[in-house]
């Protein structure tokens, strides 16, 4: 199998989750940020796309990505945010990414939180209308842990 794992991390909390991605996946493999990332995915038969969540959607540089990237194969999303596992919000978010692939099979999802910068919360807790995940953000702390990376494999060695 050929693989290609592809990421966008401001905080490093998305690259943590596409090392271990990268590290467990079986075959041929590429590590690409989404920067440096091509914009096919022909010959590859899994591609890995990470990212964090800005406003309740994949980050802009991946947004982008995902709105011209084209793959016939199976891609895989993956995400960390400061909102609470399972929310609606990460759900959300989720299935904009996933709406956003086009002619691909969605060969699955994984969301964690990942720890914001003490500087993100300050900037945000000054907003009029604190975004909705703001009071999960304290639970963030530490992740993405051990814990996540062992899901977030389990989920990958079973595509």
């Amino acid at each position: 199998m050929k693989s290609l794992i592809i990421y966008s991390s401001q905080s490093g909390n998305t690259q943590k989750l596409a090392q271990a991605v990268y590290d467990n996946i079986e075959g041929e493999k590429q590590i690409a940020s989404v920067e440096t990332a091509p914009a096919s995915a022909d010959g590859y038969d899994l591609v890995a796309v990470g990212f964090w969540l800005q406003a309740g959607k994949p980050d802009p540089k991946t947004l982008k990505f995902l709105e011209t990237f084209n793959s016939n194969g199976k891609v895989f999303l993956f995400a960390t945010h400061g909102a609470a596992k399972g929310s609606d919000h990460a759900r959300s978010a989720m299935d904009h990414a996933a709406g956003l692939l086009k002619g691909a099979q969605l060969a699955g999802t994984y969301s964690c939180q990942g720890e914001v910068s003490p500087k993100v919360l300050e900037k945000v807790r000054q907003k009029e209308t604190p975004p909705v995940w703001i009071n999960d953000a304290d639970g963030a702390k530490g992740h993405p842990d051990q814990g996540d990376i062992r899901e977030l494999v389990a989920m990958v060695k079973s595509l």
